[in-house]
């Protein structure tokens, strides 16, 4: 009899192994289906979210700039997080820095501020980002071209007048006629170009084209 009741026991201590078995192998498929599932539908990034955030609050919108930066840098009277404006960074262009504690006041600097100013403070600008790239910059200051009141834009405006150079370190949308526009202006002698030397070029651009012919 009591070897009846151990056998019996066994038994069900194996189907119960076996049960237990083939549900925490069901329990691993399950985890493994919903981790390949993820993977091929991932949760939209943060960056994403951002990105769409930016262009539904400043793209083709208008504004009042209430601060000139730098050359290329400005401010206009809308919120920004925790900033009571928001800090535009001319996409595609390169100014001469005025407010740098590394370069000092670089050649052409404080002229291409003044233009900037004369266009922009206290006028209205409408915002155009570019979709098809970052919404932000290296700082957190959002990439913009700037539509004036005339309809010209103040990046290619800086860069046919001699105000900026070309910035060949990123891509984006008008990346071709950008150098062609300074290329114009180059040959043309205007602004920074009709005497600026070697020494004088920003670090990144005596880095990116050696071959520049310009006065030693």
């Amino acid at each position: 009899m009591r070897n009846k009741t151990t056998y019996a026991m066994s038994r069900r201590r194996r189907t119960a192994i076996v049960i237990l078995c083939l549900l925490l192998g069901a329990t691993l498929v399950w985890l493994d289906h919903t981790h390949i599932n993820q993977k091929s539908h991932p949760r939209p990034r943060l960056e994403e979210k951002a990105k769409s955030y930016d262009i539904e609050k400043y793209h083709r919108k208008t504004f009042t700039v209430v601060n000139v930066v730098d050359g290329d840098t400005i401010d206009i009277d809308i919120h920004d997080g925790q900033y009571e404006k928001t800090r535009i960074r001319l996409w595609g262009i390169d100014t001469p820095e005025t407010k740098n504690n590394k370069t000092g006041i670089m050649y052409f600097g404080p002229q291409a501020s003044k233009f900037t100013e004369q266009l922009t403070l206290k006028k209205k600008v409408t915002v155009y980002l570019d979709e098809g790239n970052n919404t932000r910059g290296k700082y957190g200051r959002l990439l913009a071209y700037v539509k004036l009141s005339d309809g010209k834009f103040l990046n290619e405006a800086l860069l046919t007048e001699g105000f900026a150079y070309a910035d060949l370190r990123f891509k984006h949308s008008f990346y071709n006629k950008y150098k062609q526009l300074q290329a114009v202006a180059r040959s043309q002698k205007m602004g920074l170009w009709e005497n600026v030397k070697r020494q004088q070029l920003p670090q990144w651009l005596q880095r990116k084209k050696p071959n520049l012919l310009l006065k030693k």
